[in-house]
């Protein structure tokens, strides 16, 4: 099994809640909260952890948030590779309306990063005593983070023969492409929104998703469609698996899912397409649970052999 490690750079605690009905003005009597860990990298990390994986999660810290996230992230047993920022590390919420069944996501903007607190970032993966055999750069950049930073850790990475997988979106994501990566997660928006064009039915998903390969921005190309499912591009292959008949509980934490459980697959040395299955379920599973919670080892496990993969 290869090691992982995982970069987040805008970390949170994750609450949830519920109300009756989301209303204005008026005090809103919430019921009790969760409270998870949370960031693109580690709740990546916390799937593979859960999947029985070898992961380190690199992450900043700031002020008292930051110490919560650290402990909690610990009890999950999860290895730690953090270092310290200024500013408060952040909270984000999600509120299910009970009566609709509607969840609404607020997402806080992270703390503002100096040059010298973005670079230990860089420096703690340096630092890693076993070079992990797969690098996922996941999540949102906080102010002050320039765009190409996963670019500069992607470039650092490969030339010590790791594997880069990325997750994020908009101008870092364009960046990091100029790099080249192993596997990239967008979803449908994301996709959209770095092609500037429609995609509107599969034989431009597809398209889409080679010119990415074919150009060498990615190796791999794992795009999520939500309630159609999923696709997978590479250069010898093009497949898709149709969403799973579930109906969501919450979908918080689905694509975090999907790329965790792909991931320790690959790093179990799985086959491509395997791996893929193992994220459609994965994916699928957090479907079912509330809130801010990830998906269960025993729901994966279920699901994935209902996952069936069909070339395109």
């Amino acid at each position: 099994m290869k090691s992982v490690a995982t970069i987040t750079m805008n970390p949170a605690i994750d609450v949830s809640t519920s109300v009756d009905r989301m209303t204005p003005v008026h005090k809103l009597r919430c019921a009790n909260a969760q409270h998870d860990p949370g960031g693109g990298g580690i709740n990546v990390a916390r799937i593979v952890q859960k999947l029985g994986g070898d992961v380190t999660a690199v992450y900043p810290l700031g002020g008292a948030t930051g110490q919560l996230l650290r402990r909690m992230v610990e009890n999950e047993g999860i290895r730690g590779a953090t270092f310290e920022v200024r500013d408060e590390t952040r909270l984000s919420f999600t509120v299910l309306e009970s009566e609709t069944g509607d969840e609404y996501r607020f997402v806080l903007p992270g703390p503002p990063l100096s040059v010298p607190e973005w670079q230990q970032g860089i420096e703690e993966l340096k630092r890693l005593a076993d070079r992990p055999g797969i690098l996922v750069m996941s999540g949102s950049l906080p102010p002050g983070v320039p765009d190409d930073f996963y670019a500069r850790v992607a470039r650092m990475a490969k030339d010590r023969g790791t594997k880069v997988v990325l997750d994020t979106s908009g101008p870092a994501l364009s960046a990091a492409l100029q790099e080249g990566m192993y596997l990239i997660k967008p979803n449908l928006r994301e996709l959209r929104e770095l092609t500037g064009q429609a995609l509107m039915d599969e034989k431009s998903w597809v398209e889409a998703c080679r010119a990415l390969v074919d150009t060498g921005q990615a190796e791999v190309v794992a795009l999520t469609l939500g309630d159609q499912g999923a696709l997978l591009v590479s250069r010898d292959a093009a497949v898709r698996a149709r969403a799973l008949p579930i109906e969501p509980v919450s979908t918080v934490g689905a694509g975090d899912s999907f790329l965790g459980a792909m991931v320790w697959a690959l790093a179990a040395g799985q086959e491509l397409a395997d791996a893929f299955r193992y994220g459609v379920a994965a994916g699928s599973a957090a479907l079912i649970t509330p809130g801010t919670e990830l998906c269960h080892l025993d729901d994966v496990e279920r699901l994935y052999g209902q996952v069936i993969v069909q070339s395109i």
